[in-house]
């Protein structure tokens, strides 16, 4: 019975950021060939993703600036023209002329300082609250920049991955091929029938069915390596790069350790708690008194006994404003943001405890790929043997046909199988760096 070989190969769903059309005209050059660096550099270096998170770092870093001028005295500098019709008059008795109290024109000119005093901390809690906002978006770039490098390592090895599976595709009909040349020589010769040749046939085609499978795959993945550099107009790029298994040791505890300290996203929950820490303190501080100071210096007219004459004139003021009923709007602010702080607090929690399952998973998957590529060599070796007794067999007509395209499609699985076990096992890597807060850009 002919049964067409299964070939697997991972299908790998990447997050692509959408890129502007403006950017992606002024993206990196690319060069002859990729190395795994170069093309994570030059991702990296393409996506306006990062651009769009550099500006909202600006902007935060703005708003600290602008807390920061909450230190600062404020000065104001105004003119005003106030017409005025009709104005009182007085007449002390029939006799006397009525004269104005105020002038019809009326004109003001002056500058204003005013400074707070004391204001019980507000405007350090206001800064603090920026500058941790600013923080917050810094660490947003760190992650974004992480998942763009690991997406990138991800469709690099895929490439080189189907790449060598042509290869043993390739080998595969080569090796059917020279078996259907043996076969016709056989009919030509009397010692064999066409049914050897048809059946030798049909799994040549197979193999070529999944040649064309694994070709389709390898345009598949240059397309999408091509939208991560933001080059559309790339139909192949370039990529070079060996495809070995290089074992390494895992020390599981260290891996923990790492991860809690490097992780971005165990980063970004803290920045989230300090957020919401300050905010409360922002809150209680928001209904405290305020001691300010001011003074105005300038001229205006409309002094007795001539209010025409526009005379210099200063003012002086210290103001203290104390919040007394405001509908309990604070009360419930700080009962918001008191739960937003445990809400942080239990994200924190939830994220130490999905980054140790990450790294435990990681480590579990080197583990398997470990097993899995000495399983293939023992395979391969047991294919090859196979394959040589059952072509021995078959030439001096103790065995059939069959059983040397089964020995055949054995043995290119069993290839298949390595390619695939140094596959998970690359990436099982890079998964467990990703895991543990590595930076690999």
């Amino acid at each position: 019975m002919l049964s067409r070989p299964t070939i697997a190969v991972p299908l790998v769903a990447l997050g692509l950021l959408t890129a502007g059309a403006a950017h992606a005209q002024q993206g990196p050059i690319i060069s002859d060939s990729l190395t795994l660096d170069g093309t994570i550099r030059s991702v990296l270096d393409a996506n306006p993703a990062i651009t769009s998170l550099e500006e909202e770092v600006n902007a935060a870093t703005s708003r600290v600036t602008q807390a920061r001028g909450g230190f600062l005295p404020q000065i104001t500098g105004t003119a005003t023209y106030t017409r005025v019709d009709p104005v009182v008059k007085v007449q002390l008795s029939p006799e006397a002329p009525a004269f104005q109290l105020a002038p019809n024109n009326n004109y003001d000119a002056h500058i204003t300082l005013q400074y707070g005093l004391l204001d019980f901390g507000k405007k350090d809690a206001t800064y603090n609250l920026a500058e941790s906002r600013r923080l917050t978006a810094a660490d947003q770039i760190n992650v974004t920049r992480r998942d763009l490098a690991y997406s990138a390592v991800q469709v690099y090895y895929n490439i080189l991955f189907v790449r060598e599976s042509i290869k043993v595709q390739d080998a595969q009909i080569a090796s059917l091929q020279q078996h259907q040349r043996e076969m016709e020589k056989r009919v030509e010769g009397g010692v064999s029938t066409r049914f050897d040749v048809t059946t030798t046939q049909v799994r040549i085609t197979q193999a070529q069915n999944a040649k064309i499978d694994l070709q389709n795959q390898l345009n598949n993945q240059q397309a999408q390596l091509a939208r991560l550099l933001h080059r559309p107009e790339y139909v192949n790029v370039p990529v070079r790069g060996t495809f070995t298994y290089q074992p390494q040791a895992i020390d599981v505890n260290a891996a923990f350790s790492n991860a809690e300290a490097n992780r971005p996203e165990i980063k970004l929950a803290r920045d989230a708690e300090q957020t919401a820490n300050l905010n409360l303190k922002l809150i209680e501080r928001s209904n405290m008194p305020l001691l300010g100071v001011g003074g105005q210096l300038g001229a205006k007219n409309g002094y007795l006994p001539n209010l025409d004459r526009i005379r210099p004139n200063s003012v002086g003021v210290v103001q203290l404003s104390v919040p007394i009923y405001d509908g309990n709007r604070n009360k419930n602010q700080r009962v918001e943001a008191a739960a937003n702080i445990r809400g942080a607090q239990a994200r924190i929690l939830d994220t130490q405890e999905q980054v140790r399952a990450d790294v435990r998973q990681a480590a579990n998957n080197i583990q398997s790929s470990t097993a899995r590529y000495d399983n293939s060599l023992q395979q391969i070796n047991q294919a090859t043997d196979a394959l040589t007794r059952a072509q021995a067999r078959y030439r001096y007509g103790v065995g059939n046909n069959l059983d040397v395209l089964d020995a055949e499609t054995s043995l290119a699985q069993a290839r298949l199988a390595r390619l695939q076990a140094i596959y998970n096992y690359t990436l099982g890597q890079y998964q467990l760096k990703r895991a543990t807060g590595e930076q690999i850009w």
